[in-house]
Order: structure tokens, then C-alpha cells, then sequence
């Protein structure tokens, strides 16, 4: 793993350099967080031949000083576009989990020349859910996920700080409620909507409904794990994703 600040975003990659006519996979971090709790999964994709990147997002952990304060969910997508054009990367595989889904919807949207494929893991927030609600699923999610990811999520959230923490959730749920499927409705790209089978967050009805609004989705699930299947169960992630990227169905 080599690591670097680059347009004002901490960032990860993982495997062999990128080069042309090879497709790169970005890994895109919910809520709060950090691109840490990818790591499993960018190092099974990374052993298969893929370049991988994974930053942390504006306002998040080591890239916290980017911004001055918690941005909207299209301001990180502004920022994930400029990132992503300074390091040159061309048509990519974005995969994203929880809220970074909303970030890759409106990424997607209003850029598909930089999209060669979707993946969104766990999609959340899912529109008419209220935040008591949605917190009431972070909770009931929290005991189904492994000790290792609650302790990562734990030093993360820290680090972020509970204030741009909240702020953040409250842009997430404006975003959900007025722009997310609005965005998936505009994602031209293939696009394959997974979620652990135990996953309390994004249910298997919302999941498929992802799947149904994109132009072309399809759904799959990973079984036994929750909200953080990448994490959980990264060889199984990584076979859906390398399938998906190659063309298959999945």
C-alpha cells in the first residue's frame, strides 16, 4: 500500500500502478468514516491485478483540515470529481458503501464519462426514513458487525468529531429525501446494488428498488454478513466486484 495527500484528500492505492486501458476501482466510505474499514477489501481486489484507490472524503478523519465544515453530499461529489481529475484516472469502477453511495449517485450523475461501472454496498439513506429511524437502525446493525470494524468506525468517528459528525448526517438526510434517487435515476453506468443479508440499514426491499431506479441495476446479496459486507466478508465482496467488473451479471 502506498499513501499520499492529493487534491486535498488523503489517499490510499493499492496493487500496480494505473495504466491505460486498465480500469481502476475507487472505493468510496460512508458516513464519518475513513477508507480504513476498505482495506480487507481493497487488498483482495489489489491480489487479482486491480489498481485501487481509496481516499478519505472531505471533512473525514485524515482528510478533516480539507474543509472548514461539514460539506453536502454534492460538495463531496465536487470534490471526489476534482480529486479524480488531477490523478488522471479516466472511466472507473466506483464502488461505494452506506451514505458514500449517495456521494457516487451524484458523482455518477453528472459525470458518466468517468464511470465505467457502480457498485453500492448497503445503500443508505433510504428516502422517508427519518433520522430517529435511521439511527435506530445504525444501532441494531452495530452487534451483527465484526468487533475489528466497531473499533475501527469508533476511532474514526473521533477523530471526525461528533459535531461535523451530525452536520454531516443532516446533509446525508436532505440529500436522501430531496436528491438520491433523483441521482440513481440519472446513473447510465451498470450498476450492481449489494447488501449483507443481515444488513438493518439498507433493507432487501430498498436494495432492490436501488436496483430498479438505476438504467441498468441488478441486485445481490452476501449471506451471513450486515451493513459492512466488504469488511466482513471481503473474498466474497471481491468475487461479486471482479465478476461484475468483467461483465458478468454477478
Amino acid at each position: 500500500m502506498e499513501h499520499w495527500t492529493h487534491a486535498g484528500l488523503f489517499t490510499r492505492r493499492f496493487g500496480p500502478p494505473p495504466r491505460p486501458g486498465r480500469p481502476n476501482v475507487v472505493l468510496v466510505h460512508g458516513l464519518g468514516l475513513s477508507g480504513r474499514y476498505f482495506v480487507p477489501l481493497a487488498r483482495r481486489l489489489a491480489a487479482g491485478g486491480a489498481t485501487v484507490f481509496v481516499p478519505d472524503l472531505p471533512g473525514n478523519v485524515r482528510s478533516r483540515s480539507a474543509v472548514r465544515r461539514a460539506p453536502r453530499v454534492t460538495e463531496v461529489a465536487g470534490a471526489l470529481r476534482r480529486w479524480h481529475r488531477e490523478l488522471a484516472l479516466g472511466p472507473s469502477l466506483l464502488v461505494a458503501n452506506s451514505v458514500g453511495c449517495q456521494v457516487v449517485a451524484a458523482f455518477a450523475a453528472r459525470h458518466p464519462g468517468l464511470v465505467g461501472r457502480v457498485v453500492l454496498l448497503g445503500p443508505a439513506l433510504e428516502p422517508g426514513a427519518g433520522g430517529w429511524r435511521q439511527c435506530g437502525r445504525l444501532l441494531a446493525d452495530a452487534p451483527r458487525e465484526p468487533l475489528g470494524l466497531l473499533a475501527v468506525a469508533a476511532a474514526d468517528y473521533l477523530v471526525t468529531g461528533p459535531l461535523r459528525f451530525a452536520a454531516s448526517f443532516r446533509h446525508a438526510l436532505r440529500d436522501a429525501a430531496e436528491s438520491f434517487e433523483g441521482h440513481l435515476a440519472r446513473v447510465a453506468a451498470p450498476t450492481l446494488v449489494v447488501r449483507g443479508s443481515g444488513d438493518t440499514i439498507a433493507t432487501r426491499a430498498w436494495t432492490r428498488r436501488v436496483a430498479g431506479i438505476v438504467g441498468d441495476g441488478r441486485a445481490a446479496e452476501v449471506g451471513g454478513a450486515a451493513h459492512a459486507a466488504h469488511y466482513s466478508a471481503p473474498g466474497a465482496v471481491a468475487a461479486l466486484i471482479e465478476e461484475f467488473g468483467a461483465g458478468g451479471r454477478a
